[in-house]
């Protein structure tokens, strides 16, 4: 009997409240709760984490590295959408 494969699921956690989430690795489990679960098991063994997303890797489209021109040039000429025009307060935080 051939042994079928599992999907690949990519692991996002999230440290503390007003951060991203970051990718932090990758698991092999049949379904998203197996995933969840196989993710906290190796990820967040000493307690860091306040939540975790689990994606299946099939789910996710990348651009192509060699297509960086294409893509984020045309955002140059559009100087208002750097954050060059205002000051953010420290009060803030992690932004």
């Amino acid at each position: 009997m051939a042994e079928q494969k599992m999907p690949i699921w990519e692991v996002f956690i999230r440290a503390r409240a007003g951060l991203a989430h970051r990718h932090a690795g990758s698991v092999h489990a049949p379904d998203a709760e197996m995933a969840l679960q196989a993710a906290r098991d190796t990820y967040t063994r000493r307690g860091e984490g306040l939540s975790i997303w689990v994606v299946p890797s099939a789910a996710i489209t990348a651009s192509d590295p060699g297509d960086k021109d294409s893509l984020f040039e045309p955002t140059a000429d559009k100087i208002y959408r750097h954050p060059t025009f205002y000051e953010v307060p420290e009060e803030v935080g992690h932004m």
